[in-house]
């Protein structure tokens, strides 16, 4: 018996910083959607546990014990699983690739056993992003990342994202905040087209998109890209970067950007896809 697993990449529309706990931990609000890329996991009943990797960003991604997907199947208790991870998003790159792929191996192995999904709080101990991704949907993220508020309907949209090729170090990202005690997001208006989607975002920001793009000028380089696309309503970058996201219309304009950059940057990645509902 196998079972398959989407894995979305996850995108940070917009990203507040609005303070640090004790322990060292930043607080954030953020608004966060999924986008129709991503990787795929396949799950085998099998005789101990254990993990391959393949796809054109799998090689030198480590499936050792320490890989997030087998730590999320150990959190379950998971023992007897063959997890063949197919890895398409690229590494470290801001849209939660290790994240969503735990949250998929935890989804695909309670089905499999017939069980509830855990709360999605209690995953934080795999990482920040791991309850959101569980939860998979258009939400409004805050605390550590383990307060989900969920969204009312957005209007249909569409995505092109694109990474120049450059991973980012999130420790890194953040120790280079000058202003960790921003003010939170401004309230969501009744959203009816992706125009009012991108009028409110531009009353927004990415309080990481700063320190990331001193790290890594790339990133300028990107959202500048996105930027002079036909039909690009606002770009930025997500989560604490590399990968940015125009956010467009309509699928045609999405495509018609995503190979434009293709074509003028070979070595980026560049996927465009739809925010799913």
């Amino acid at each position: 018996m196998a079972t398959d697993e989407f894995a979305p990449a996850k995108v940070n529309l917009a990203l507040h910083v609005t303070g640090r706990r004790a322990d060292g931990y930043h607080l954030l609000d953020s608004l966060v959607v999924f986008a129709g890329v991503g990787d795929n996991l396949r799950l085998t009943r099998g005789r101990g546990l254990a993990l391959t990797i393949d796809g054109p960003m799998g090689p030198g991604l480590d499936p050792g014990a320490d890989n997030l997907v087998l730590r999320a199947a150990r959190f379950l208790g998971a023992r007897d699983m063959a997890i063949a991870l197919t890895k398409r998003l690229p590494v470290a790159s801001g849209i939660g690739g290790g994240s969503a792929d735990a949250a998929a191996a935890i989804r695909a192995i309670c089905r499999m056993d017939q069980r509830p999904l855990p709360d999605a709080a209690t995953t934080a101990v795999l990482g920040a992003d791991v309850p959101v991704c569980l939860a998979g949907r258009p939400v409004r993220m805050c605390g550590i990342g383990e307060v989900l508020e969920p969204l009312p309907p957005l209007p249909p949209a569409h995505l092109v994202l694109a990474n120049p090729g450059c991973s980012v170090s999130t420790p890194e990202v953040f120790r280079a905040l000058v202003k960790r005690d921003n003010p939170g997001l401004p309230p969501l208006p009744p959203l009816a087209t992706v125009e009012d989607l991108a009028r409110h975002l531009r009353a927004c920001r990415n309080d990481l998109e700063a320190p990331a793009r001193a790290l890594v000028p790339g990133i300028g380089d990107a959202i500048a890209a996105l930027v002079a696309q036909p039909g690009c309503l606002i770009a930025r970058m997500s989560g604490s970067g590399a990968t940015c996201f125009g956010l467009f219309a309509d699928a045609g304009a999405a495509k018609v950007a995503a190979d434009a950059l293709r074509s003028a940057r070979p070595s980026w990645w560049v996927a465009a896809a739809p925010v799913l509902a």
